[in-house]
């Protein structure tokens, strides 16, 4: 006979397999009405995250990709017609390659977050303000715990 913890271990997996399912599919069929691939929308949050320009090798490194996978990725949002990124020598570093967002980068970002932060205002709209704050509460002290026990880098901690 499983405990109370054990249930409760059970029916959080549960729960959350299906919220990341949930979020996945939604996510990506937003982000393939805007013709970007998961990967690529996450190269744009980044720059948007360093302030719009950051070295290929941190965003690299941010996502655990090699820099030839990368550079790669790059090069797609460069090829975009209007280009999504730009690439600029680094005035710090001639070694250096920053990835820079273009305002179409910036406008393609935003369409596909404000078509989600509409999904989810219409989803917590539907609960009260109380029960709101308490999911709010218990998802931040969930993420702090995790945080606390199995500690990585800021970067991947963001994600």
């Amino acid at each position: 006979m499983e405990s109370g913890l054990e249930q409760d271990i059970s029916a959080f997996w549960s729960i959350l397999f299906s919220i990341l399912g949930d979020v996945e599919k939604r996510l990506a069929a937003h982000m393939a009405a805007h013709d970007l691939t998961p990967p690529q929308f996450f190269v744009l949050k980044t720059l948007i995250e360093h302030g719009g320009s950051c070295p290929i090798g941190e965003i690299a490194r941010d996502h655990h990709l090699t820099s030839a996978t990368m550079t790669g990725l790059v090069k797609r949002l460069e090829a975009m017609d209007p280009p999504l990124v730009v690439r600029q020598r680094s005035r710090d570093d001639a070694r250096s390659v920053n990835v820079v967002l273009t305002d179409e980068g910036q406008t393609r970002f935003d369409a596909i977050k404000d078509t989600v932060f509409d999904q989810l205002q219409l989803i917590l709209s539907l609960i009260s303000e109380e029960e709101r704050q308490a999911l709010l509460h218990f998802l931040a002290r969930y993420l702090e715990l995790v945080a606390q026990v199995f500690p990585m880098t800021a970067s991947a901690a963001e994600r």
